[in-house]
């Protein structure tokens, strides 16, 4: 038993917005892998909901005229991973959506669900920030987007106003066309495990050197990070062993891991150095596969 005070069930974005509006302390319900939780535990703050996993309209995932892949914010992870665009174009993104909890929780856990956390460990987050995704977050003055990296406010804070849900997550043409991408979590067990470091890795290579190279991690940081330092400091650069001694040393420029019951910031470096440069020499592999 669920110890509700209020529920109501909207049929669109908009009745959603709706009943956020009539019911200011309500939380938004999609997939519940993580409210329903908390209300099993007792946590209050989850006793009001408004759910929105039956609109129908939030479950898509489609390729726009422009080539701007659409990703609606109630996609269960299942259905991120086995979609035909997702695997064909953005490939990168169904690595991350397998690697979350298990089949049961893949099937009802939500992409959207999974950003809106704002957990520094979502398996969704270090794919998405190196396509450059932006999110679309419908409210009480409309739609406004912004990009997913800016959308992160902190630990499980996210850029969310009142009254707003996340209606899609989207990728332009150009944020994918030409790119290879290669995501690798690292986590105590091999299934069914929060990441102990999560890192994606993405570029595009020309002439043997890294052009629009681009890095992010989760669980390094109080927010799901890109990298920036390192990403202007090895654009440009020839592929070799330099290049990924480099990306070693200056990848904690831009990152804070910290110590905790999982894992020890030391540990957590080392796994940074590692992952660092696994994913690296994944991708440009990957580019060579595909000449």
């Amino acid at each position: 038993m669920f110890d509700f005070e209020s529920y109501h069930v909207a049929d669109t974005p908009e009745d959603a917005v709706k009943l956020l509006i009539e019911n200011p302390n309500s939380r938004l319900l999609a997939g519940g892998t993580d409210i329903l939780v908390r209300l099993h535990e007792g946590d209050k703050a989850y006793r009001n909901l408004v759910d929105i996993h039956q609109i129908d309209q939030l479950k898509q995932i489609a390729m726009e005229a422009d080539g701007t892949i659409v990703l609606g914010s109630g996609t269960c992870f299942n259905q991120v991973a086995g979609s035909e665009i997702v695997l064909k174009y953005i490939p990168v993104l169904a690595e991350g959506a397998s690697s979350i909890g298990g089949p049961q929780v893949r099937n009802s856990a939500t992409i959207g669900g999974n950003i809106c956390n704002g957990a520094p460990s979502g398996d969704s987050a270090a794919p998405l920030l190196v396509l450059n995704a932006e999110v679309s977050l419908l409210g009480p003055k409309g739609i406004r987007r912004l990009p997913l990296e800016k959308f992160y406010l902190g630990p499980s804070r996210v850029d969310l106003k009142p009254a707003e849900i996340m209606t899609d997550i989207r990728i332009a043409p150009e944020q994918y066309q030409g790119l290879t991408a290669h995501f690798y979590k690292y986590a105590m067990r091999k299934a069914m495990d929060i990441a102990t470091i999560g890192c994606a890795a993405a570029c595009r290579l020309a002439e043997g050197k890294l052009l629009d190279f681009r890095l992010a991690f989760t669980v390094a940081g109080p927010t799901p990070l890109r990298c920036p330092k390192t990403e202007k400091k090895l654009t440009g650069m020839p592929l070799n062993q330099q290049m990924i001694e480099q990306l070693k040393q200056s990848v904690l420029d831009d990152l804070n891991p910290r110590d905790s019951w999982r894992a020890s910031k030391a540990f957590r470096e080392h796994i940074i150095f590692t992952l660092s440069e696994q994913v690296i020499q994944k991708i440009t592999g990957m580019v060579g596969e595909n000449k």
